[in-house]
């Protein structure tokens, strides 16, 4: 591990309003310029110039960003602003500079490119997350060029390795550098404080304030090896695809967490009809773009990803392997894995690859007042609403810490866009207006915190 400062800047007051909104749209370009793929490995060389990118940027606003490199590469920036009541709780943002990887001959524009076109940034990271990275930059950099400082001190955190696990970043931060968040008590982050529009008088931002817990896992299967060209009834890889077969068909029960029941309250009270847990297709077809996420926060799950076996195509081989994704919601982590086995069968041997806790925290305090009436202020038809992320984030290293952590990255959204579908998927990209609107709500945000 190393750590560096990078030279400091004499900060500007001459920041004039608005200058963010202007600032965040070629914040958000240059980051995503710069290629952090994550391919789940030791590599990372994009994460440390992205580190270099936000140190920078920060130092050239007072700030004395610190770089710290869990392993060559593998880095992160941290820095802390001084509130205007230093004896208050600390507040955290979080956010990663990795991306997952991405082809560009799938694209409509290159995914590294940054282009603008038909209103949006287009690129990897545009809204997994480098929007809220850039949104706290700019945010950050015109409030320190104006000298208005938070009223509580505030940690920014822009991290790597996010999207495998988190190890090379918030883990390594958390384990061997907690004193960085002395004082923290709660923290916002990534995939929270999206709009959902329900109609022209109500549009509902979702505050993420749970998260399912994840489980990846390798699964084995052991046979007899022979000639390809001779029956055979012990073939691993029958074995196998026959296990991944049931456990891919398989739908997990039904199960209401407190977040979800709470979203499916103030859903049931904007869409003006009761709903039924147990058979959501319908109003789940009304979702739009966040259908899978919700769908996905009614149960386990348990995705086959990759499938590996074999050497030769005459050769049948004598073991099969397959990675799975599992999910579990808050409070069913041993129901889940006791359905796993069940599903899967005595002859599929399960081995943990990554594994890490569900988190589930109240929609109250003054925090969550503070974001209602940031929103509030930018959209008077917002109404803030709890809800449950199928996937996990940073936040789970931070709970370590005793940090209350919450999804809060605002952007007003068209109605149209296929939000779910921008995260890892192809095209990804984040409306421009989107980006702008989210600095104001940061910003009076930070007013209110």
């Amino acid at each position: 591990m190393s750590e560096t400062t990078p030279n400091q800047a004499s900060p500007s007051r001459s920041g004039a309003p608005g200058r963010a909104e202007e600032e965040v749209v070629d914040l958000c370009r240059d980051l995503i310029r710069i290629d952090t793929s994550n391919y789940g490995d030791h590599s990372g060389p994009g994460e440390r110039a992205a580190a270099e990118y936000v140190a920078e940027k920060l130092a050239e606003v007072g700030l004395e960003p610190r770089i710290f490199e869990s392993h060559p590469g593998r880095a992160s920036t941290v820095a802390r602003i001084a509130g205007e009541d230093p004896s208050r709780p600390a507040l955290l943002i979080h956010g990663h500079t990795d991306v997952v990887p991405a082809n560009a001959e799938d694209w409509t524009h290159h995914p590294f490119s940054g282009e603008i076109a038909d209103g949006c940034v287009w690129g990897r990271g545009a809204v997994d997350m480098k929007d809220m990275d850039a949104m706290t930059l700019a945010v950050v950099r015109e409030r320190l060029r104006a000298g208005r400082r938070p009223p509580r001190d505030v940690v920014l955190a822009f991290l790597a390795d996010e999207e495998a696990g988190g190890i090379y970043g918030a883990r390594h931060l958390v384990d061997h550098h907690p004193e960085l968040f002395e004082g923290v008590t709660e923290a916002i982050g990534e995939v929270g404080g999206f709009s959902f529009t329900v109609n022209e008088k109500l549009r509902l931002y979702l505050v993420e304030t749970a998260q399912k817990g994840m489980h990846w896992m390798r699964l084995t299967v052991d046979g007899t090896a022979g000639h390809g060209s001779m029956t055979n009834d012990d073939n691993a890889i029958t074995e196998l695809c026959e296990a991944v077969g049931r456990l891919g068909r398989h739908r997990f029960p039904v199960r209401v967490t407190k977040t979800v029941r709470s979203f499916l309250d103030e859903l049931s009270d904007a869409l003006g009809t009761p709903l039924d847990p147990e058979n959501m297709e319908e109003t789940l077809a009304k979702l739009g773009g966040i259908a899978k996420i919700i769908g996905a926060t009614l149960q386990n799950t348990a995705a086959p990803t990759q499938l590996d076996a074999g050497y030769k195509v005459n050769v049948i081989p004598g073991q099969a392997t397959a990675a799975v994704d599992g999910r579990f919601l808050p409070g069913f982590e041993e129901e889940f894995l006791a359905d796993l086995d069940r599903v899967l069968g005595p002859r599929v041997r399960r081995e943990g690859i990554h594994s890490d806790k569900a988190l589930e925290t109240s929609f109250d305090g003054a925090l969550v007042d503070a974001m209602q009436s940031a929103l509030v202020a930018e959209d008077p038809i917002a109404r803030a609403v709890p809800y449950m992320l199928s996937g996990g984030t940073d936040a789970k290293s931070f709970d370590d810490l005793g940090i209350r952590a919450f999804g809060f990255a605002p952007l007003k959204l068209p109605p149209e866009l296929d939000f779910a579908g921008m995260f890892h998927g192809v095209d990804e990209r984040v409306p421009v207006d989107g980006l702008q609107f989210g600095v104001r709500v940061l910003d009076r945000f930070l007013d209110q915190c």
